[in-house]
């Protein structure tokens, strides 16, 4: 099983032949750059599709903070997205709360312990959604 910079490296080496399906899901790569440090990182995180853009969700497997890296596209929502060998630059957004019911639920099929991280937070966990930038 992949994680971390591991999973990382072996999706990016073999564009997403390695890493893209995880643990009976889907992982894509995001790029984001760190509010403080201006540096690129890169996670892997499980998403879906829905018309048409990607969707993750920020869940940090229910701790009361949000993760590093959704800190960092609120900064700077330009990020750098990668689907198996196709790569693409996105606009991050919270999802509104006319999207979250459907999306929550498309996510929690995805991965069932998304239900199991928000009732372990008093946070309301967020789900993203990555618009592509065209032109």
């Amino acid at each position: 099983m992949l994680y971390g910079k591991e999973h990382v490296q072996r999706y990016q080496e073999t564009d997403g032949a390695e890493g893209h399906d995880w643990n009976n899901t889907t992982t894509l790569l995001l790029t984001t750059t760190g509010r403080k440090s201006g540096k690129s990182y890169t996670t892997p995180l499980i998403y879906q599709k829905h018309g048409g853009v990607c969707v993750i969700v920020a869940s940090k497997g229910g701790d009361p903070d949000h993760p590093e890296w959704y800190k960092n596209l609120q900064a700077n929502p330009e990020v750098g997205v990668q689907v198996k060998a196709e790569k693409f630059k996105a606009r991050a957004r919270t999802a509104t709360d006319e999207e979250r019911p459907e999306l929550w639920r498309l996510m929690a099929a995805t991965w069932p312990d998304y239900d199991n991280y928000q009732q372990k937070t008093d946070r309301k966990i967020p789900i993203v959604v990555l618009d592509p930038i065209t032109g």
